[in-house]
C-alpha cells in the first residue's frame, strides 16, 4: 500500500467568494458570538502557534507552524471549543424558551437556571475527544450527559469521558453505528443530541459545534507572524467539522488569498477523499478503524459539505504508520525545534505535509516550493496517555518537561 494518495479536488474554486451556501453553515457573525462566549469561560487561554524552523528547513519550505491544542481547557484537544459550546447553546435555548431571556455562560455557571439545566439530558457519539468535550460541558453547565462509543474506543478514552460524570454506553460496531444508535435512543427518550456530524436531519447542534471550532482558526489568524498568510494548510478530516470550520474562517478573512487547503485521512476511512473526488458524498464501509482513532469515520458530515466541496483544493489519504512517525518526530525534536506532544489523530495534518514534502511530484501538484509557508493543526495531545507512551516510546509528561526546558533556554 502506498504511504499516501493525493488528488486535486475537481470542484475546487479558489477564486470563489464565500457565499450564501457556506454562510448558511458557518456565519461570520455567529463565529464572533462563539468567540466572545468561549473566551469568557474559566480557564480560557489561546493555545500556542509553535514555529518549527528546523523541520521547515529539513522539508524544504520557508516556514512551518504547528497549532498546539494539547493544553486546551486541560482536556488535551481542540474539542471543548465545539462540544461544550453546543451544550451551552442547548441549555441556553431551553432557558430562553422558558424564561424569555437568552442567558450567557456566566449566568448558567452562577446557578441561576440550575433547575432547567438539570432537566436536560445531552448525548453524543464519539471516538473519544468529542465525548469528553460534551461531558465536560454538561458537568460545567449542570445537565445530564450520555455518551455512546464504538467497539474500538480504548478503555482509557472511555474512562476519561466517565470521569466528567457522563454515562458511557459501548455500542456494537463503528463510530458511525454509534451515531445512529444514540440518535435513535435520543428520539425515544427526548434527549438533546450534540453531534459533531450531520446527515441533514439534525442541523443546529452540529452547526454550533463547528462554529465553536472556528475560534481555533481565529486565534491562528491573530497569531500569524507579521500577518503573513500561509501558502498551504493540511487539515485532518474525520467527519469534516474541524476542517470545514478552519477552511471557512480562512476563506472569510483572506478570500482568494487564502492558503491552498489539503485534507488528510487514513487510507481505510478516507470518506472525504472518496466523496470529493467523486463529486458527491460516498460512504466508506468495512474495517475503518485506524490508529488515528478520531478520524475513524466512514461518512462525511452533510453540514460540512457546502464548505469543503469547493473550499478544499486537494485531498489525500495516508497509511496508519505515518502518524506514529510524526508523533515521534515532534517528541524527539530531531531538527532542533521545541519538543511537542502530538496525539495520533492530532498529527495527521503534519503527517500529510511530511509525505507531500518528500515527493517532488506531489509538491508540484499543489504548488509547494521553497517559499512555502505551511500551517498544520495539532488538534490533540496525549489524550490516551498509555497509547501515546506505546507509540512514542516515552510518556507525554517527559516530552512536556523537555519542551519547558527548551523554552527556558530560549528566553
Amino acid at each position: 500500500m502506498n504511504r499516501f494518495c493525493l488528488s486535486l479536488n475537481p470542484a475546487a474554486d479558489h477564486a470563489a467568494a464565500y457565499g450564501p451556501p457556506q454562510s448558511s453553515v458557518l456565519d461570520a457573525d455567529a463565529m464572533i458570538t462563539a468567540f466572545r462566549e468561549i473566551s469568557s469561560w474559566p480557564g480560557y487561554a489561546a493555545t500556542p502557534l509553535v514555529p518549527l524552523p528546523g523541520l521547515a528547513a529539513a522539508t524544504g519550505v520557508r516556514e512551518l507552524l504547528y497549532k498546539d491544542e494539547g493544553g486546551r481547557f486541560g482536556l488535551g484537544s481542540f474539542k471543548p471549543l465545539g462540544g461544550a459550546y453546543a451544550v451551552y447553546r442547548t441549555i441556553a435555548a431551553a432557558v430562553a424558551a422558558t424564561a424569555q431571556s437568552y442567558p450567557s455562560g456566566a449566568e448558567l455557571l452562577s446557578g441561576a437556571y440550575s433547575e432547567i439545566a438539570k432537566s436536560i439530558t445531552v448525548c453524543a457519539a464519539t471516538d473519544g475527544n468529542h465525548g469528553r468535550s460534551v461531558a465536560w460541558g454538561a458537568r460545567m453547565f449542570g445537565c445530564r450527559c450520555v455518551i455512546y462509543i464504538g467497539e474500538a474506543v480504548t478503555k482509557a478514552r472511555e474512562q476519561a469521558i466517565a470521569a466528567f460524570g457522563a454515562e458511557v454506553i459501548r455500542n456494537p460496531g463503528s463510530y458511525d453505528d454509534a451515531v445512529r444508535a444514540v440518535a435513535s435512543k435520543a428520539a425515544q427518550e427526548g434527549w438533546h443530541v450534540v453531534p459533531d456530524t450531520s446527515d441533514g436531519s439534525i442541523i443546529e447542534a452540529p452547526r454550533d459545534v463547528m462554529t465553536g471550532y472556528a475560534l481555533m482558526a481565529n486565534e491562528v489568524i491573530e497569531q500569524l507572524p507579521f500577518g503573513r498568510t500561509p501558502t498551504h494548510m493540511f487539515l485532518q478530516a474525520g467527519v469534516g467539522g474541524m476542517a470545514a470550520a478552519v477552511c471557512a474562517r480562512f476563506w472569510q478573512v483572506f478570500a482568494e488569498q487564502r492558503p491552498i487547503t489539503v485534507t488528510v485521512e487514513p487510507h481505510q476511512c478516507a470518506c472525504w477523499f472518496e466523496s470529493l473526488t467523486a463529486g458527491h458524498p460516498v460512504t466508506v464501509t468495512g474495517d475503518i478503524d485506524s490508529v488515528m482513532a478520531g478520524l475513524s469515520c466512514g461518512e462525511v458530515s452533510r453540514l460540512a459539505w457546502p464548505v469543503l466541496r469547493t473550499g478544499v483544493d486537494a485531498v489525500m489519504s495516508v497509511k496508519d504508520s505515518v502518524a506514529p512517525e510524526a508523533m515521534r518526530l515532534l517528541a524527539d525534536a530531531t531538527y532542533g525545534d521545541r519538543p511537542v506532544v502530538g496525539g495520533e489523530s492530532g498529527v495527521a495534518g503534519l503527517a500529510g505535509f511530511l509525505a507531500v514534502a518528500g515527493n517532488e511530484e506531489a509538491r508540484r501538484l499543489i504548488g509547494l516550493d521553497k517559499d512555502g509557508r505551511v500551517i498544520v493543526f495539532g488538534t490533540e495531545g496525549d489524550t490516551d496517555a498509555e497509547n501515546y507512551r506505546r507509540l512514542v516510546g516515552r510518556p507525554g509528561e517527559e516530552v512536556r518537561q523537555a519542551a519547558a526546558a527548551f523554552q527556558g533556554a530560549d528566553q
